[in-house]
């Protein structure tokens, strides 16, 4: 199928050029707005409504999941979250693309997560293109306060990325990862949980 067949909505999730202003996105945009704009102005006291609100908005959630308000996104549905997820507060995901996150992945506060990018070039950004690549977020993750994930990113499972980091590439699986931009500082093996066993005397 040729690209000038496909509607503006189809390119986006084709990861193909695409101009965000037309009147099916505007609408979903909208109608992701409105759910959002409920969650966030809901008293504490309401969690199971506020839960049931993100099922409506997600494109999967699964039993155990948890977002502090006030949290923001574009469309809702390309977000996909595994089993015992927790996110502080002020998370951004920017869902032009599908963001699929593993199971037990905890978020600390002001984290954003960013499929959506636009032209380096002034003349094809002034036309209002902009482009979307898929994120993926493995199992067992903990993203520390002020981070950003950047467009086609790949974070493994049993990864730390530590505070204010920009990531920017691919981060492997048992990694502790920071910096801007982010990257390996050391691997996570298992001293790390006898380091916790033994000077915070778990389990006893």
């Amino acid at each position: 199928m040729e690209n000038n067949t496909l509607s503006e909505k189809e390119k986006m999730l084709a990861g193909k050029a695409y101009q965000a202003g037309g009147e099916e996105l505007s609408k979903e945009r909208l109608k992701a707005r409105e759910i959002v704009f409920e969650f966030n102005n809901l008293a504490p006291k309401f969690i199971k409504q506020r839960k049931e609100l993100l099922k409506r908005l997600f494109g999967k959630t699964e039993r155990m999941f948890y977002v502090e308000p006030p949290f923001r996104c574009d469309y809702g549905y390309n977000i996909e979250i595994g089993d015992n997820f927790y996110a502080n507060f002020n998370l951004v995901i920017l869902d032009c693309a599908k963001v699929r996150i593993g199971n037990s992945v905890f978020i600390a506060p002001n984290v954003a997560i960013y499929t959506a990018g636009h032209p380096i070039h002034a003349h094809l950004r002034d036309q209002e293109y902009e482009w979307a690549q898929e994120v993926t977020i493995g199992n067992s993750v903990w993203i520390g306060g002020n981070v950003v994930i950047n467009p086609g990113v790949k974070i493994g499972s049993n990864v730390v990325i530590g505070s204010g980091s920009i990531v920017t590439r691919d981060i492997p699986d048992n990694v502790f990862a920071a910096g801007n931009p982010c990257r390996v500082i050391r691997q996570l093996t298992d001293a790390d949980k006898d380091y916790y066993y033994k000077d915070f005397k778990l389990g006893e």
